[in-house]
């Protein structure tokens, strides 16, 4: 029982200790080139997915026409191209970040997913709101409206499909001749 107790004591005292070491000098892996640590991947993603989950809007308040897809295309460029890349143009350092920024208009390797079609667009909408820590992607409350949000939450949902060509245009850099502004959205 004596040498239980002492095991017991061992791993309360030695083993916080040795971990807080680790990180005191500076031996975590912090660079973006450093391999990830045993299961950061889980670590990050588990508690990520079910705050997501709990907090999904399931039904988009805006619907899915090109007049909504043609204002979510303007977000885009203006605000998660830089990042995330345009149409046929990837990023130029998205892909350096860590974790990655997804090209969202790229098919995942050794997948017919293009960008994170496969996700819903409460997701999506989730993810752009609310910025996911300590990756790069900042929360864009406050600078786009919420119905702007689900405009290019739904464009990015949508990144399978074949979308119109004033969006497909927009989203490959290339600026049209004087269009009208649009309204930001309309309900259903």
């Amino acid at each position: 029982m004596g040498r239980f107790i002492e095991g017991v004591l061992l791993g309360v005292v030695l083993l916080p200790l040795a971990l807080l070491s680790w990180l005191w000098l500076g031996q975590a892996p912090v660079a973006v080139a450093d391999a990830p640590f045993p299961h950061e991947q889980w670590i990050a993603s588990t508690p990520l997915h079910a705050r997501i989950n709990r907090e999904l809007v399931k039904t988009p308040p805006v619907p899915v026409d090109e007049e909504n897809l043609l204002a979510g295309a303007r977000i885009y460029v203006d605000k998660c191209a830089v990042c995330h890349g345009l149409h046929g143009k990837p990023s130029t350092f998205g892909g350096r970040m860590y974790p990655a920024a997804p090209p969202l208009w790229e098919s995942r390797p050794g997948s017919a997913v293009v960008g994170v079609s496969d996700d819903e667009a409460g997701e999506t909408f989730w993810k752009v709101a609310n910025g996911i820590r300590l990756t790069g992607m900042p929360s864009f409350k406050g600078s786009i409206t919420e119905s702007g949000m689900w405009q290019v939450s739904l464009l990015a949902a949508n990144a399978d499909k074949p979308l119109p060509p004033s969006v497909v245009n927009l989203l490959r850099g290339e600026t049209p001749a004087a269009t009208p502004a649009l309204p930001e959205a309309k309900t259903k």
